[in-house]
């Protein structure tokens, strides 16, 4: 419990924040797995992989995830891509 009015005030704003990261961040994991799904239709994979590699990069410019994590998924998604490409 926090001892002092600005304590229970940060402590609300972090309780808010931690909700809405929790948010994005299950919602990355929710496109990444739908992209996954979509491997079957190399067209509309890649329609969706852009817009996941939107949300990675917004995710980072709010704060929710660091800059390297989001590239690295980034750089995974191009890579299922490019192998996608090459079943064909």
């Amino acid at each position: 419990m926090p001892n002092s009015r600005s304590a229970s005030k940060r402590l609300r704003n972090q309780n808010r924040k931690a909700e809405r990261n929790q948010a994005t961040l299950s919602e990355l994991k929710t496109l990444t797995q739908k992209l996954a799904s979509l491997a079957s239709t190399p067209d509309k994979a890649r329609e969706y992989a852009a817009k996941v590699i939107s949300r990675y990069d917004r995710a980072v410019s709010r704060g929710t995830i660091p800059k390297g994590r989001a590239d690295r998924k980034k750089s995974r998604v191009a890579r299922f891509l490019t192998k996608l490409s090459k079943k064909k």
